[in-house]
């Protein structure tokens, strides 16, 4: 008898991936812009944070919401993963993968993995200092605080460092990934060669603005 639900078909459970997949891209693009004000001043940028940080529909509907696409999007790729694995039959053992496919598109798993690593520290760095702040020692509101709090996080050459090198993964991950979205959604008319030369586009400029963002702060500050 068939299974029933639905993300028990290899289908389904692709197209989950890539709806997720998309959604996350959509917040790294605004917290690419956010990010990228920093570069100018701090007015601007203290100004999107207080905001970001403080608008209960971000914080209450939004953020959670992140939280959730974060880790299904993850989990969905382990699963897929597992699942492409115990399919394969033993004679694939001896497949020369190189041959037909990218290196970004065979390990998928570890660049995802490194993200999500980087993922937990960047939540460890900026999300639970901000939640303590507001709401466990309750400190009162302060609008020029987040410029500061920026610059104070690349200042170590250390975790400069491995914020770049996590960003020049994510670059490879959504070098293949970001396409393959589109692919599993079934989006295939007149524009997909323009979006795939975005994809692309997309996938090396906006994890450089990233290490351009964190160097520039790191030996200007």
């Amino acid at each position: 008898m068939a299974k029933s639900g639905l993300l028990n078909s290899s289908i389904a459970r692709k197209v989950a991936m890539a709806l997720s997949g998309l959604f996350l891209i959509l917040f790294l693009a605004q917290h690419c812009f956010i990010n990228t004000t920093s570069l100018f001043g701090e007015e601007t940028f203290n100004a999107i944070s207080h905001f970001m940080g403080n608008n209960p529909l971000v914080q209450y509907v939004i953020q959670p919401i992140l939280i959730v696409g974060v880790l299904f999007h993850f989990s969905m790729g382990f699963i897929l993963d597992y699942k492409n694995r115990a399919s394969r039959p033993i004679s694939y053992a001896k497949y020369n993968g190189g041959a037909n496919a990218s290196w970004a598109s065979r390990n998928m798993i570890i660049t995802g993995s490194v993200v999500l690593a980087f993922l937990g520290l960047h939540f460890y760095d900026f999300w639970i200092p901000e939640m303590n702040y507001k709401y466990v020692e309750s400190l009162p509101l302060n609008e020029t605080r987040y410029y500061e709090e920026l610059i104070h996080k690349f200042e170590s050459p250390v975790r400069t460092a491995l914020y770049s090198i996590s960003f020049v993964l994510l670059a490879v991950h959504l070098w293949h990934g970001f396409n393959s979205s589109f692919q599993s959604v079934g989006f295939n008319n007149k524009y997909s060669k323009s979006l795939k030369t975005f994809a692309y586009a997309f996938s090396i400029v906006v994890p450089a603005l990233f290490v351009f963002i964190a160097l520039f702060h790191h030996f200007n500050h």
